[in-house]
């Protein structure tokens, strides 16, 4: 596959990969668990990926001090974005703190930080796991 400078590329570019990678470790997680019906598998993964899900995690990750100085700047250039989409069941705040999540997911994708990335997936659905991720039905 062709490297792509991901230093160059705005929040959200990166968002648009770290949407799709992320979910890939959450579909992975869900069917590992002996799940297999599509529709409960997409319930219980919008208990992880929803927004309002990624928010948490952010406000986690920095009460646990998780991140990095340079990962915390990939978040921001996703914050911080100019998205011309809106936030559909959430507040416009809360859609741009996911947007930040997912330029994170995506940066370390691109950047080759795979370990890493692994490493916060899984950090993620464990909180989510644990109950630390407060989600609607």
């Amino acid at each position: 596959m062709e490297k792509v400078n991901y230093q160059q590329l705005n929040g959200i570019a990166l968002a648009y990969l770290g949407d799709a990678v992320y979910e890939v470790f959450i579909r992975q997680h869900l069917l590992s668990k002996g799940l297999s019906k599509p529709t409960k598998l997409q319930h219980l993964a919008t208990h992880y990926v929803s927004a309002k899900a990624q928010a948490a995690l952010i406000d986690l990750m920095k009460a646990d001090q998780l991140l990095s100085d340079e990962e915390w700047a990939y978040f921001k250039r996703g914050r911080n974005a100019n998205s011309h989409t809106h936030a559909k069941h959430t507040s416009v705040l809360t859609y741009r703190i996911s947007t930040g999540f997912e330029a994170l997911m995506g940066y370390l994708q691109l950047s080759g930080q795979q370990d890493r990335l692994a490493e916060l997936a899984e950090w993620c659905i464990k909180q989510v796991e644990e109950g630390r991720i407060k989600h609607e039905d």
